[in-house]
């Protein structure tokens, strides 16, 4: 089914639900009472026939409190490693405990961003989540800290949520935050108004969000969350942001209607789906006022409208493109190195051979394996 109203969450054929840190832990330690009504909650969605899947921060914080480290384990790249080494055991007997008092079993499944990034890898992770679910486990997912860098991490789980609902073909996402959802501007605000249903994550809707935290225990913000949310709506996943600081905050927010939706906006391929939410472009081409025309009516980016490359990528790496004044125009896995792209920039197609050495390809990034902003 498609989701179109708040209410319809708890009615989805398979839904994601995202925890995070703030709501989850409160001075080193976790809200056992708020994860007991929400793990009962999840118990009878569960029972209503929707499968489940949890993504769920916590694990840094609750590390950093018991091996004493400051800043919530977050002075150091080393301290958030270490106190997430730490804090997964405890996340996940967590976990385990809560759904476990309704006879649900809990699988923990840990992911870097690479492994969502790479193709082969994401079919893996997808057929993963796939076998839990058939097996009647609740898969709680979260980002594998202890080893992701700066350099190949998500940094918040709003987006790692969207990505896992598209590996899972789940029809909607849950962010559980700290506000009722996306206001018109800063909700500290009078008259901030609550925006109730989003139909596109449009530049104008990214202005009304900030990218802070108010916790400081997070990693996101509402402009992760909308991220989260465009990666969801190009795959035709329906994502919704409602208060999670209260007990039962689920049925607390279904039944008032209170919280926003993002309508789904497409239904891409597979594959599409997993282009356009990739988070880590290898490089960035920028092309010309000629090029950025034809690729608003569907065409290829062509050596000829190249005008800048940077990066260092090989063949088959995803690339940003760019135009003329620096916006995106869309992401695609492109046909040439680096290197290469630089040598035939700028130039026809009958002027590219000698550069290269070899027969051009049709394209330097096709249309079939590009998706627009």
């Amino acid at each position: 089914m498609t989701v179109t109203t708040l209410s319809g969450l708890a009615k989805a054929k398979r839904l994601v639900i995202k925890v995070g840190s703030a709501l989850l832990i409160s001075e080193g330690k976790a809200r056992g009472e708020w994860l007991a009504s929400l793990a009962q909650e999840i118990a009878r969605i569960g029972a209503s026939g929707t499968q489940v899947i949890v993504v769920s921060s916590g694990a840094i914080a609750l590390g950093a409190a018991k091996l004493g480290l400051p800043k919530g384990g977050r002075g150091s790249l080393a301290d958030a490693q270490a106190a997430a080494s730490v804090g997964q055991v405890e996340l996940a007997r967590l976990w385990s405990e809560m759904l476990g008092q309704h006879d649900l079993i809990a699988a923990q499944m840990l992911v870097t961003l690479d492994d969502l990034e790479d193709r082969r890898r994401y079919l893996n992770a997808s057929a993963t989540l796939e076998r839990l679910i058939e097996a009647g486990a609740i898969p709680v997912v979260n980002e594998n800290d202890s080893v992701a860098t700066e350099e190949i991490r998500f940094g918040d789980n709003d987006r790692l949520a969207a990505r896992v609902a598209q590996a899972a073909q789940a029809e909607a996402v849950l962010l559980l935050s700290d506000v009722d959802g996306l206001f018109d501007r800063d909700p500290r605000e009078d008259g901030a108004e609550l925006v109730e249903t989003v139909e596109g994550v449009t530049p104008e809707v990214i202005a009304m969000a900030t990218g802070e935290s108010t916790s400081g225990l997070g990693s996101g913000g509402m402009l992760a969350k909308l991220q989260a949310a465009r990666i969801a709506e190009r795959a035709g996943i329906a994502l919704a942001i409602i208060n999670g600081t209260h007990s039962s905050p689920i049925d607390r927010a279904l039944d008032a209607g209170r919280g926003t939706l993002f309508l789904p906006q497409g239904d891409e391929s597979a594959r599409k789906a997993w282009l356009s939410g990739r988070l880590a472009p290898a490089g960035v081409l920028t092309v010309d006022e000629g090029c950025t025309t034809a690729l608003a009516n569907g065409a290829s980016v062509l050596a000829a409208g190249l005008t800048e490359v940077e990066g260092d990528f090989r063949r088959g790496d995803l690339v940003a493109i760019h135009g003329a004044k620096g916006e995106r125009l869309g992401q695609g896995l492109v046909e040439y190195t680096a290197d290469e792209c630089r040598a035939i920039l700028g130039l026809r197609e009958d002027q590219q051979s000698d550069k290269l050495g070899y027969a051009p390809r049709a394209a330097v990034v096709h249309r079939d394996h590009m998706v627009r902003a």
